[in-house]
């Protein structure tokens, strides 16, 4: 090694720090983060919300899918700095008439629509993005709005049938709590 050669650099480049606010279940948030930061990880870590749960980081199995302006996403796949003025739905904020929970959830309940749970946060949120936009679904809808949702334990035929529960129960517009 020579003496003119470029010294290496010793650790890795420091991070860029943003501002991140959101309004999160209908409270507004304000973050200092580390540009590269995810959406999943600002829920979890800066929020404390761990029913948005990390299954892959490749957007592979929706167990992240939380609302962005009303619209189903995972979140694995947003950085932070993306949801900057937007409003953030996750599992912790939907409430409906069914004992406090929305048509989607009663739905998973009344048919059966889960087993282990882990999915479930995730394919409750895609439903309630779906019956946004289409509040009378056919199983073919229901299932191509599913499909970006992997369930290793339910088969998927009482998922589909929960949220045909859902959209035959009421609308589903979800109420945040804050």
């Amino acid at each position: 090694m020579t003496d003119d050669a470029p010294a290496r650099p010793t650790s890795p480049t420091p991070a860029r720090l943003v501002d991140v606010a959101s309004t999160v279940n209908g409270r507004e948030t304000r973050h200092r983060l580390d540009a590269r930061t995810l959406l999943v990880h600002l829920i979890r870590e800066h929020e404390r919300l761990t029913g948005t749960h990390i299954g892959c980081d490749t957007s592979n199995c929706g167990a992240c899918t939380v609302l962005l302006d009303g619209e189903a996403i995972k979140s694995c796949t947003v950085l932070a700095v993306q949801a900057d003025g937007h409003e953030i739905t996750t599992v912790e904020g939907l409430a409906g008439p069914y004992d406090g929970f929305t048509a989607v959830q009663e739905g998973f309940r009344q048919c059966h629509g889960l087993q282990c749970g882990y999915c479930t946060p995730g394919m409750v949120m895609a439903a309630t993005g779906l019956l946004a936009v289409n509040s009378d679904p056919s199983e073919q809808e229901i299932r191509a709005s599913l499909e970006g949702n992997i369930c290793r334990c339910t088969g998927y035929q009482m998922i589909v049938d929960s949220v045909r529960w859902a959209a035959e129960h009421g609308s589903d517009q979800p109420n945040t709590t804050g």
